[in-house]
């Protein structure tokens, strides 16, 4: 038992190492000026913030920051509202067709996005959605409801029944069933989705690159792409505005860590 317990232990810690060790690399490499050619392991002696400086006004990481925080959080909003409404039923009512529509959402998972780019690509511009808020935060709750909605009904089936029952007994409807009783409980897994799924459409590149084209909608991993060509690439710019650009996700996973490890453990992979 001890040697498998630190046998885990080790494979733990390679594990995180191997993800300290590239932010490691991007904070040095963010930090040194673009004549220091030392190496991208040494932090250096001093601290440059002309990176920081550049990354941000020529790629123009403010108006990007705006589109990229937009797109995030009414997607989000959307992802929750219709995902734990629609788990909802899925999980209290086992019935044929509930077990047929949640089997329809788990199997979404398992469809590349990037398969159907063509066909999505054209009705887009059919329909005008091209370059347009709407289209891009449609886009995402509909790759990124399958998942939340997987997540809620796994977790609503631990909460016991007798709540329910206790709460239709004092007279409530469905509605406040669902809004009074349920909804509070699901804080742990919600965290959970808004990381999981706000991280994944922060850093979106796939879709923005194609259905965000124009200048003033462009997010932050398409502005910090004008970086690379194809004689040059200022890495230190783009170490920078990546620093820049991961410091929400880092903020946000900290101030909600505790729920989310809840959420993870406490159903969420519970079907």
């Amino acid at each position: 038992m001890k040697r498998a317990g630190a046998l885990y232990t080790l494979l733990g810690a390679l594990i995180g190492l191997m993800h300290i060790v590239p932010f490691y690399v991007l904070i040095t490499t963010s930090f040194k000026d673009e004549l220091d050619h030392s190496s991208k392991w040494v932090m250096p002696g001093y601290l440059s913030w002309d990176n920081f400086t550049n990354a941000w006004q020529l790629a123009g990481l403010d108006r990007a920051f705006l589109n990229t925080a937009i797109v995030t959080v009414f997607s989000l909003v959307l992802i929750l509202i219709l995902g734990s409404s629609a788990a909802f039923p899925l999980a209290r009512h086992r019935t044929t067709l509930n077990k047929w529509m949640y089997g329809f959402f788990v199997s979404a998972l398992i469809v590349p996005p990037l398969t159907i780019l063509v066909p999505l690509y054209k009705m887009f511009v059919d329909i005008g959605a091209m370059n347009t808020y709407t289209g891009i935060v449609i886009l995402h709750v509909t790759f990124h409801l399958s998942m939340a909605i997987f997540l809620f009904t796994g977790f609503i089936s631990t909460i016991p029944r007798e709540l329910d029952e206790a709460a239709m007994i004092d007279g409530s409807s469905r509605i406040g069933l669902f809004f009074r009783i349920i909804l509070p409980v699901l804080m742990p897994i919600t965290a959970t989705v808004i990381i999981m799924n706000g991280v994944s459409i922060w850093n979106d590149y796939q879709f923005s690159v194609f259905f965000l084209q124009k200048l003033e909608y462009r997010t932050i991993t398409v502005a910090l792409s004008v970086f690379f060509g194809e004689n040059n690439s200022d890495i230190g710019w783009v170490a920078a505005g990546s620093l820049l650009a991961a410091l929400p996700s880092i903020s946000l996973y900290l101030f909600l860590q505790k729920y989310f490890v809840e959420g993870m453990t406490s159903g969420a992979v519970k079907g």
